[in-house]
């Protein structure tokens, strides 16, 4: 079927209809919701070895704790990416499928109005 002289592109149509749209009900996550307190990094103090020692071992301590935390956030934000994207997707394809069915409408209006002023032009002509 051929496009309608008045049809919007479809950017330009998407764009109108989501800024008018109200947000999605769904709330997202926090990423760190479910991953407990961040680790606090440590103090490191070196004034003697007793005192390197222990920060070292602070240290330690705190990397395997912020390695931790970071790979929970990391997988809660892939998560809530996935949920964002899907929302998003199912949403364009609602806003695109009423655009369609408008322009198709109006192009079948356009199509049978343009006949009926054929039909009478030719009418009127014979007379």
């Amino acid at each position: 079927m051929a496009k309608s002289p008045f049809s919007f592109t479809r950017g330009v149509a998407l764009a109108l209809v989501l800024a008018a749209a109200p947000l999605s009900a769904r709330a997202y996550a926090d990423p760190t919701a479910r991953c407990g307190q961040e680790p606090d990094a440590p103090v490191i103090t070196g004034g003697d070895t007793a005192h390197y020692n222990a920060s070292v071992d602070r240290f330690s301590a705190y990397e395997k704790a912020a390695r931790a935390y970071n790979a929970c956030v990391s997988a809660q934000a892939s998560k809530e990416e996935t949920a964002i994207s899907e929302d998003a997707r199912a949403r364009i394809a609602k806003v695109h499928a009423t655009s369609v069915a408008v322009q198709q409408r109006i192009a079948t209006n356009f199509a049978k109005l343009s006949a009926s002023l054929t039909a009478a032009s030719h009418k009127l002509s014979h007379h």
